[in-house]
C-alpha cells in the first residue's frame, strides 16, 4: 500500500527546498551509476576458458586449418599444444592450427588458457591423408558429398536430430574400401555411430556399429567398378527413449575413407625402448613399402610410441618396453620380465605362454587387447606344471583389459592361459601379455590444473604407488615451472609414507605447463612422471598446468 501522507509531505518539502532535492536526487543517481558500473566490472571480469569441442577436430600434416572452439573464452585466451609440431593462434573463438610437415601423426592435446586459469584438455588428431569438410546437404544417398580421389579424411558433424551424412567414392572391382569413424572413442563426441556402405541405388552392402568402442569401421571389397556411398548416422552414446537418429552441435567426427594401405595392428604389439625393431602390420591393402614404419619418440612419461609410414592411412600405438619383447614365435619358457604378443586363433580357444617362476616372487600379469583397439576381452589364468589353476582374473570393466597379481608357490615352470571372456577367436583376437617382476613405482596426482596465489603456497600431494615390493625413497620435484615459481617438498602434519607433498610458491602471478617427476637416488634408469587420469577421455596425461588465482579487491564505498 502506498503511503500518500508521506508522499504529500515529500512533495511539499521539495517545493520549499528544490535545490537540496535536486542535489539529493543527483547524488542518488551517481551512487546508482557507480553501483551499476561496479556490477558491470565484476560481471565482465575474465573467467578461465572452457572448451567443449573442436571443429574440425584434426588436420593433415603440413597444413593450417581454422578451428571453431566451442565453449567460453575471451580475447586474451591463448592455446597450448602438447608434443612438437602443432602450434595454435587464438582469436574470438577461432583457432588457427598449424601442423608441421614433420609432425608425428596421432592425437595431440590442446589447452586454452588466460590470466584466470585454463580449460581441460581437448584432443586434436593429426593425420596423413588429404582432409575435407563435409558439404551439406548430404542427408540423401542420392545427393551425397562426392569425393574426387581414392583417400580422404572427412571432418563432419551430425548437427541435429535425424541427421545422416552421405559420401560418394569411386571403387574398382577387387579393391577394398576401408571406412573408419573417429567420434566417441577418440573425441568423446556424445554419439554411438553407425556406418554403412551403400550401392549407388541405396542398397546396404556392409555395415558396422561398434568396432573401436562405440565407433564403427568397415572393410568392403567391391565386386564391380562403381560409385559407392558411405553413410554415417548415430544414436546417443547414453541411450534414451528417442527412436530417431541422434545429432547435436557436439557430434563431431572424423571419417577416413581409403582404398590404400590401412593398418589394424602390428606384430609384435610392443617394441624395445632401447632398440625398436621392425614390426609386421596386419590390415588391408598393405604393400611391402607400407610395412616400413617410423617410430616417433615417446613423450616423457608415456609408455607408448607411435608407428607411422608414408603410405599408411593411419598411425598405430605400440608399447615401449624396457625389457625383452617377443613376437608370436618364441622359445619357451620365458624369463620375467617380458612382453609377448599372442593370438587366440579360434572361438573358445586359449593361447598359452610358459614362463619361469621363483618362489614368492611378486609378479604382475597383464593382458592388453582392448587398449589397442583389438577384440580380446582377456580372461587370464595361471596354471602350474600339472595344469592346475592357481589364479584367475577377468576384465574389471566392460571392454577392458586384465591385471593379475601372482606369486609362485615354488620355483618352476608356470603357464599363462589367455582366453576371451565371450569365447571369441579369430584374426583380430591378438593381445600383449606382460609379466613384470622388477620392483617399481608409479606417480599420480588428483588433478591436472592447480591454482597459485602469489605469496601463498600451493600444496600438491603426489601419490607413490609401490609395485612388487618397491621400498626405496622417491625424490619428487617439479620441472618446467613458469619463471619465478619455486618448488620444495614439505612434510604435512600427518605424513603418509606413500605420498610426497610438493609446495609451489611465487611472489608474482604465474601460469604455464609443468610436470612432476620422481627419481630414486642411485638409479640410472629413466625418471617416473606423475600422471593424471583425464576422466572425460579415460586417458592419462603428464602435462599439468599452473594458473594464478584472481584476487579482486572489493569496491571502495563512496562517501555521501
Amino acid at each position: 500500500m502506498t503511503n500518500h501522507r508521506g508522499t504529500e509531505a515529500q512533495r511539499k518539502e521539495t517545493q520549499r527546498k528544490p535545490e537540496k532535492s535536486v542535489l539529493k536526487n543527483c547524488s542518488s543517481l551517481f551512487l546508482l551509476s557507480s553501483l551499476c558500473l561496479c556490477v558491470s566490472v565484476v560481471s565482465s571480469r575474465a573467467a578461465p576458458p572452457a572448451i567443449t569441442y573442436l571443429y574440425p577436430a584434426g588436420a593433415q600434416r603440413g597444413t593450417t586449418v581454422e578451428v571453431t572452439a566451442a565453449g567460453t573464452s575471451d580475447a586474451s585466451t591463448k592455446v597450448w599444444a602438447s608434443g612438437m609440431g602443432v602450434s595454435v593462434e587464438s582469436a574470438k573463438g577461432k583457432w588457427k592450427v598449424t601442423v608441421a610437415k614433420d609432425a608425428a601423426p596421432g592425437t595431440y592435446w590442446l589447452r586454452a588458457h588466460n590470466a584466470e586459469g585454463a580449460s581441460g584438455l581437448r584432443p586434436f588428431v593429426v593425420g596423413t591423408l588429404p582432409e575435407v569438410t563435409e558439404k551439406e546437404p548430404n542427408d540423401d544417398f542420392r545427393k551425397p558429398h562426392v569425393l574426387d580421389g581414392p583417400s580422404f579424411t572427412i571432418n563432419g558433424k551430425l548437427e541435429k536430430g535425424g541427421d545422416a551424412d552421405c559420401f560418394a567414392i569411386r571403387v574398382k572391382k577387387g579393391q577394398t574400401l576401408v571406412a573408419s569413424l573417429e567420434a566417441n572413442d577418440t573425441l568423446r563426441s556424445p554419439m554411438d555411430g553407425m556406418l554403412q556402405i551403400l550401392s549407388a541405388d541405396g542398397f546396404v552392402l556392409e555395415e558396422n556399429n561398434d568396432f573401436h568402442g562405440l565407433d564403427p569401421q568397415v572393410a568392403f571389397t567391391a565386386k564391380k567398378d562403381g560409385t559407392y556411398i558411405a553413410r554415417v548416422y548415430a544414436f546417443p552414446s547414453q541411450p534414451d527413449a528417442s527412436v530417431r537418429y541422434f545429432g547435436s552441435d557436439a557430434c563431431v567426427y572424423r571419417l577416413t575413407l581409403t582404398t590404400g594401405p590401412f593398418a589394424d595392428f602390428a606384430v609384435p604389439l610392443a617394441v624395445s625402448a632401447n632398440d625398436p625393431r621392425p614390426v609386421e602390420l596386419r590390415g588391408w591393402n598393405l604393400t611391402p613399402d607400407s610395412h616400413k614404419v617410423t617410430f616417433a619418440a615417446a613423450a616423457p612419461g608415456d609408455a607408448f610410441v607411435t608407428a607411422f609410414g608414408a603410405g599408411l592411412a593411419n598411425p598405430l600405438r605400440l608399447r615401449s618396453e624396457p625389457h625383452p619383447v617377443h613376437g608370436p614365435k618364441f622359445a619357451a619358457p620365458l624369463k620375467p620380465p617380458f612382453s609377448a604378443t599372442g593370438h587366440i586363433d579360434a572361438p573358445k580357444g586359449e593361447a598359452l605362454v610358459a614362463f619361469e617362476g621363483k618362489k614368492g616372487q611378486a609378479l604382475t600379469v597383464q593382458a592388453e587387447s582392448r587398449s589397442f583397439g583389438l577384440a580380446v576381452n582377456p580372461v587370464v589364468r595361471v596354471l602350474d606344471k600339472g595344469g592346475k589353476q592357481l589364479a584367475r582374473a577377468e576384465p574389471a570393466k566392460l571392454n577392458g583389459d586384465t591385471l593379475l597379481q601372482f606369486a609362485p608357490p615354488a620355483d618352476g615352470t608356470y603357464t599363462v592361459a589367455v582366453a576371451d571372456l565371450y569365447a571369441g577367436g579369430g584374426p583380430r583376437h591378438a593381445f600383449l601379455l606382460r609379466v613384470l617382476s622388477e620392483p617399481d613405482y608409479e606417480l599420480s596426482v588428483a588433478a591436472d590444473r592447480f591454482a597459485l596465489t602469489p605469496g601463498k603456497p600451493t600444496l600438491i600431494p603426489v601419490k607413490v604407488d609401490r609395485l612388487r615390493g618397491f621400498k626405496a625413497d622417491v625424490e619428487v620435484t617439479a620441472e618446467g615451472l613458469p619463471e619465478g615459481v619455486k618448488a620444495e617438498v614439505t612434510k604435512p602434519a600427518k605424513p603418509d609414507p606413500n605420498t610426497v607433498t610438493l609446495s609451489l610458491t611465487a611472489d608474482e602471478a604465474a601460469s604455464g605447463p609443468f610436470r612432476i617427476v620422481g627419481r630414486v637416488k642411485g638409479d640410472k634408469g629413466p625418471p617416473r612422471t606423475a600422471r593424471f587420469l583425464v576422466p572425460d577421455f579415460d586417458e592419462a596425461t603428464t602435462d599439468l598446468w599452473l594458473a594464478p588465482t584472481a584476487q579482486e579487491a572489493p569496491p571502495k564505498k563512496k562517501k555521501r
